[in-house]
């Protein structure tokens, strides 16, 4: 079978050079196997998200060259995603909780930084008229053990999810049917085989597989791949904003950039403007950087190791 990947952008604002380069990545995989790529606009949270930058998010990729398969809404598929939560309550998988962030804050740190959820709620019933009529978010209850996971670059993304994370939430108390759940359901639905993302979302990994066990959906093969990152002080924090689409586009075509970031990670041996097309042919993972890259943006875009 020809695999199928996905490029999963959130629509909180515009594409910068990460996202481009993720994009980039992403298609290339598939592309260079001859698979199926899909564009999904992750769009539920609607404190964050605009139509505007969903529109915009589209034009960027297209300038820069990509193309897709298929391009989802998520905020289409309300639908699935509900069918998901009424399957997990049947299972009696699902949990309200009342604990704040507050409540986590000084416990035990979790694989991806922030405070672990130590399942305190875990037993609190459904109120009376199931899920739907929670005023409180609700939790999936994940099954307790280590889980055994390498990723196909061979990092390690074994863990206990239940434990070290914690069950994750999977709607949230305004209603927004959370990220963990919907990549899950959302993969599953387009018959995503291959997921190719930065691996700052490498810890959430063992949580969507288990997830995916609970659900009966199949587990695709994961690839994390390397970031650009934002020097600040003696830290390094993930390019966000800094370099906005609307600013690369003023100095650069999207052959121009696309050439620069292949070059950047090892693709191409110069910065000769390159569209993603002209990846194809000699594309392969053993080319590409593993280590982050420190990127600064002054008008032009520049990347250290």
């Amino acid at each position: 079978m020809l695999p199928v990947g996905r490029f999963a952008p959130s629509t909180t604002g515009e594409a910068h050079p990460g996202t481009l380069l993720a994009a980039l990545l992403a298609w290339l995989d598939v592309r260079a196997a001859g698979g199926r790529i899909v564009l999904r606009l992750e769009n539920l949270d609607h404190t964050r998200c605009r139509p505007e930058w969903a529109t915009q998010m589209i034009d960027d990729l297209a300038w820069f060259g990509l193309d897709w398969d298929e391009v989802v809404d998520q905020a289409a598929r309300r639908a699935d995603h509900e069918a998901a939560l009424d399957r997990l309550a049947a299972a009696g998988r699902l949990y309200p909780c009342a604990c704040s962030r507050r409540d986590r804050a000084g416990g035990r740190r979790a694989p991806d930084g922030g405070w672990a959820y130590p399942n305190t709620c875990r037993g609190r019933a459904l109120p009376p008229g199931g899920w739907r009529a929670s005023t409180e978010p609700l939790r999936a209850q994940l099954d307790d053990g280590p889980m055994t996971l390498v990723d196909e670059g061979g990092l390690d993304l074994s863990q206990d999810p239940a434990a070290e994370m914690g069950d994750p939430v999977v709607l949230r108390r305004d209603g927004v049917i959370a990220y963990q759940l919907v990549v899950v359901v959302d993969d599953a639905a387009s018959g995503v085989t291959r997921v190719v993302r930065g691996k700052d979302i490498a810890p959430s990994s063992a949580t969507q597989v288990a997830l995916q066990r609970v659900l009966g959906v199949p587990t695709p093969v994961y690839r994390h791949h390397l970031l650009l990152v934002a020097a600040h002080g003696d830290k390094l924090a993930k390019l966000h904003g800094s370099a906005p689409a609307s600013e690369l586009r003023a100095r650069y075509r999207g052959d121009e950039l696309c050439g620069l970031l292949a070059r950047a990670v090892g693709l191409s041996a110069d910065d000769t403007p390159l569209g993603p097309a002209d990846l194809v042919r000699d594309f392969s993972w053993s080319r590409v950087e593993t280590r982050d890259l420190v990127t600064t943006w002054d008008g032009t875009l520049r990347f250290a190791t």
